[in-house]
């Protein structure tokens, strides 16, 4: 019994000690979970967010800050250090705040900006290549002006798609794309959204001085990509547009920017990626598809990628009956696109020119069938949302759409003869600098005046009543007084629900006749919504959402200023003007630095317009054809029909034109080639050899002038050139011009001579005239052209033309000027180098 009890004690003392050992454990293991509960807590708090693509990852801290945006491939950060990069920002009262707080929540980031005591919620996923930032709330959201995303700070500083939004080097490209219209690429400098462009040509400059500016200067257009001393950043933001407010715009300094229902800032959404620089633009197109943004295909492919994408074409003022012969040229030039620079009467409802276009719509569309039947697509020219005076939303009863800078009200009746115009606030009125048609809108009459009083009480004064075929009218005391917004080329312009039924006009025009190219020229004009470039945007995504699908996957559409939304829209830009100068001359300054531009957003190349006169040569259309192969870009060749039959050389012109662009487009020039032909100095010829072959022979060419000179009795008249031949010993090839002096009638030269390295010399038996040409090819038979190029004799020397010797060679060159007049000549050297094989690549491209 006793050792019965003592044993009982022993397992009862155990008992109690494993016990005490289980309760010391237990209180151990919870002290040790509340613990590493709360290095946890500690650990989330610090602990970075990453969202990861295949090559791409970018890490958040708990203030919503970007630490790092990392090539996943080296591990390289291509973040700014020590630079502010907030994924989100909010704007209220007019200051911009970065959040204290961010928490994550699976996809779901939490930001907290406590200043304006403001909490945004943002969904983040990761699409495999590419990350998707959308925000999803915010509360209060009425408080937030709008959000930035960004600017996002990276250390890539070599190639900066200012309007794709794109940097990139060698290595790794970043970018960042908005996922919907109102998103807008860039950031808010400006309250009107238009976007900054370092466009020189945009800001009244001569051609002179843009050309000479341009030779030292990039040439920018946007900020969605931006250069940065350290290097570069991407952008976009999005605005509230619930409430009016009154703007700088378009050189007013008071404008009324109304309220727009598009949703807010309310899912806004961006997407970012990173990956080498190579796949950069097949991204984009992915995240086209992927998130419904528009993906414009010709011939199934993607036109960002198409060849199409630069086709070149002739640009010619055809009617229902001279449309066979514009077709005629289109296809002596090898081209496939014909366009119209000016077809419509009214700008607006789009009628169409009667005389050219008997039928209106009709008219066209039979245009289009037929130039259809022999492989060629119509397009035309127009001034986007710029309303002409004589177009039905003016008279004779004017649209209330029409836009509007600001209003005030009629202090005092009117009758429909007063010519002053009493109201309330001048505020609107007086400002002079973009107000071309002086236009004020009461009822259903358009009113003109000439200035506001300068002193209350507040009239307009020397009016014109019923303007532009309104009916004058008596208007009450107290009716609203509108000012219209308005052009330089005496148009008025549409507010936003009037933009989108001049697109879809614009659309209908295209869906009705089978139209396959348009320009949106003018595109600014939609800056009068308000609402800047996203004005823009809205204006051109209305036209391709109404495109039937049928003609939404053929069209080629370009405009006059690009836009980071309408980059996934617009088929390319053609920009560069013909009217300056010859072709060598005419903005060629604008034109190469615009290739920059293309080639750092993805852009297909554009040369711009070039205008054919009746003096133009084939050697001119040669130097534009080469620049075309080099940067692998389409022109605009602007023809008059009676051009074409005074210039002598029209049909050698447009062989060339058709020879150049068939192996341009079926890949047939080298890469070292066209970087040769990039350089608008060197200067070639090519001939068709065997089919799908041809030979490109590079030219030596140097010009100079021959003065006519007054010299005392004996002294020498002539003049001594230095010519470089760098090709093998070879007969002279020349071209001579006789021009007028300044303010001359011009005198005739005869009796020609040139001498090369003082010992090989030629007289040429020939007279010419001001404005004629002559020329030869290197053999004994000379042509002389008058201005227009038809061909006035030949000549056939005894003797051979001198040859230039490899290296440096003299030139001796002496005539006679006869008449009063004064003249100087032009005269082009020229040698020509080993022909060099041209071969097509792409067999099944050419036989298309």
């Amino acid at each position: 019994m006793r050792k019965s009890f003592a044993h009982k004690r022993v397992i009862i003392g155990s008992s109690i000690w494993q016990l005490k050992n289980k309760i010391i454990n237990m209180k151990r293991l919870i002290f040790l979970a509340v613990f590493a509960c709360l290095l946890s807590n500690i650990h989330a708090q610090n602990n970075p967010s990453a969202f990861e693509t295949e090559n791409f990852r970018i890490v958040l801290n708990n203030k919503g800050q970007i630490e790092g945006l990392y090539n996943k491939t080296d591990d390289t950060n291509y973040l700014v250090p020590d630079q502010h990069a907030p994924l989100l920002s909010i704007r209220c009262n007019g200051e911009v705040e970065e959040p204290v707080k961010m928490m994550s929540k699976g996809s779901l980031l939490v930001f907290n900006f406590s200043k304006n005591n403001v909490e945004a919620r943002v969904k983040a996923m990761s699409k495999g290549s590419y990350l998707t930032f959308e925000l999803v709330e915010i509360i209060p959201a009425d408080k937030v002006e709008l959000i930035l995303w960004g600017p996002y700070p990276t250390t890539i500083e070599e190639t900066i798609g200012e309007t794709v939004g794109v940097v990139r080097n060698e290595q790794f490209a970043i970018g960042i794309q908005a996922l919907n219209v109102r998103t807008l690429g860039g950031y808010p400098n400006e309250e009107n959204d238009i976007e900054p462009s370092y466009n020189i040509l945009e800001k009244g400059k001569n051609h002179a001085d843009v050309e000479d500016t341009l030779k030292n200067s990039k040439l920018y257009r946007g900020q969605t990509a931006k250069s940065e001393n350290y290097g570069s950043v991407i952008q976009a933001y999005c605005r509230n547009r619930s409430k009016e407010r009154i703007i700088s715009n378009w050189g007013h300094d008071f404008y009324v920017a109304p309220t727009f229902d598009d949703g807010g800032i309310i899912g806004s959404k961006i997407a970012l990626f990173g990956c080498p620089p190579e796949k950069a633009l097949g991204i984009i197109g992915q995240i086209e598809t992927d998130e419904g943004l528009p993906h414009p295909v010709i011939d199934g492919e993607w036109f960002k990628t198409s060849p199409l994408a630069s086709a070149s074409y002739l640009i010619i003022d055809f009617g229902e009956h001279t449309l066979d012969e514009a077709l005629n040229l289109t296809e002596k030039a090898g081209l496939k696109y014909l366009y119209h620079g000016g077809p419509f009467e009214t700008w607006g409802h789009f009628k169409l020119n009667e005389k050219s276009f008997p039928d209106n719509w009709n008219s066209m569309k039979r245009c289009v069938e037929k130039a259809e039947k022999r492989g060629i697509h119509l397009g035309l020219h127009t001034l986007s949302n710029f309303i002409t005076t004589n177009d039905p939303y003016v008279t004779p009863i004017p649209d209330q759409r029409l836009a509007q800078v600001g209003t005030s009200v009629l202090t005092a009746e009117i009758d429909d003869h007063s010519t002053v115009i009493p109201l309330g606030s001048p505020m609107f009125f007086n400002q002079m600098k973009n107000n071309n048609l002086h236009a004020i809108l009461i009822g259903n009459e358009i009113i003109r005046y000439k200035e506001v009083s300068a002193e209350e009480p507040w009239s307009l004064k020397e009016c014109v009543r019923g303007a532009f075929g309104t009916v004058p009218s008596f208007h009450k005391k107290g009716e609203t007084i509108i000012k219209l917004m308005d052009h330089g080329y005496k148009t008025f312009l549409t507010n936003n629900e009037l933009s989108w039924e001049v697109a879809s006009r614009l659309a209908s025009l295209f869906n009705y006749t089978g139209l396959r190219q348009i320009s949106f020229d003018g595109l600014e004009g939609n800056w009068s919504t308000g609402m800047g470039q996203y004005g823009c945007q809205l204006f051109v995504k209305t036209w391709y959402d109404k495109l039937a699908p049928e003609i939404k996957e053929k069209i080629i559409n370009d405009a006059s200023m690009p836009g980071h939304f309408n980059w996934h829209i617009n088929t390319r830009y053609n920009w560069g003007e013909p009217w300056y100068a010859g072709f060598r001359e005419s903005q060629t300054q604008y034109r190469l630095k615009n290739q920059d531009y293309f080639r750092r957003n993805f852009i297909p190349c554009m040369l711009g317009w070039f205008n054919l006169t009746a003096e133009t040569s084939p050697e001119d259309t040669e130097w534009l054809l080469a620049r075309a192969a080099g940067f692998d870009a389409g022109f605009a060749f602007c023809v008059n029909l009676n051009t074409v039959n005074k210039n002598g050389q029209s049909n050698a012109i447009f062989e060339l034109i058709k020879q150049w662009e068939t192996a341009r487009h079926i890949g047939a020039f080298s890469t070292v080639q066209k970087l040769k032909m990039e350089n608008a100095n060197n200067e070639f010829h090519l001939e068709p050899d065997k089919p799908g072959e041809w030979k490109l022979y590079p030219y030596e060419i140097r010009r100079y002038v021959h003065e006519q000179k007054t010299r005392q009795p004996g002294e020498p008249v002539f003049s001594i050139f230095e010519f470089e031949n760098s090709y093998e010993t070879q007969p002279m090839i020349f071209s001579m011009s006789l021009f007028p002096c300044e303010n001359s009638a011009g005198s005739s030269v005869e009796k020609i001579a040139i001498e090369i390295n003082n010992y090989s010399r030629i007289e040429i038996p020939v007279k010419i005239e001001p404005f004629q040409t002559l020329k030869s090819d290197g053999s004994n038979k000379l042509k002389l052209f008058d201005k227009n190029w038809k061909l006035l004799k030949e000549i056939v020397l005894e003797e051979k033309i001198p040859s230039l010797s490899h290296g440096k060679n003299n030139i001796l060159f002496d005539a006679v000027f006869t008449g009063e007049g004064s003249s100087k000549f032009k005269i082009e050297l020229k040698s020509v180098g080993k022909p060099e094989p041209v071969i097509a690549v792409n067999r099944k491209l050419q036989k298309k």
